[in-house]
């Protein structure tokens, strides 16, 4: 799962390139938590800034972020307003044509 926004290296979509990634265990005040290790720099891994990190499901997006952590509208309110931009447009570009050609029944569009 993502952390936020963020990509997660325990995600189990997450690959990478360099097949580099090992998941390891520290002990944190006698509290196991899994830690991501990259094999390659010898240091802990940076999940999504990485150049060689991917995710199976195409969903990393630039700047690390998870196409499915971020929250989409529902409410379906956006695409009423872009339905109404689209008559309003529509709407004009007629009275343009019918003045443009003296309104020999182009305003019946």
């Amino acid at each position: 799962m993502p952390l936020g926004e963020k990509c997660n290296y325990l995600c189990p979509y997450f690959r990478c390139n360099k097949k580099a990634l090992n998941i390891q265990k520290k002990y944190v005040k006698g509290t196991p938590q899994k830690i991501g290790y990259c094999m390659w720099v010898g240091d802990i891994c940076i999940t999504g800034d990485c150049q060689y990190a991917y995710c199976e499901k195409r969903a990393l997006l630039p700047g690390n972020k998870c196409a499915f952590a971020i929250k989409r509208n529902e409410n379906g309110e956006d695409m009423e307003r872009e339905l109404k931009k689209e008559e309003e447009y529509d709407s004009k570009m007629k009275d343009i044509l019918s003045k443009r050609f003296g309104h020999k029944g182009y305003d019946l569009l």
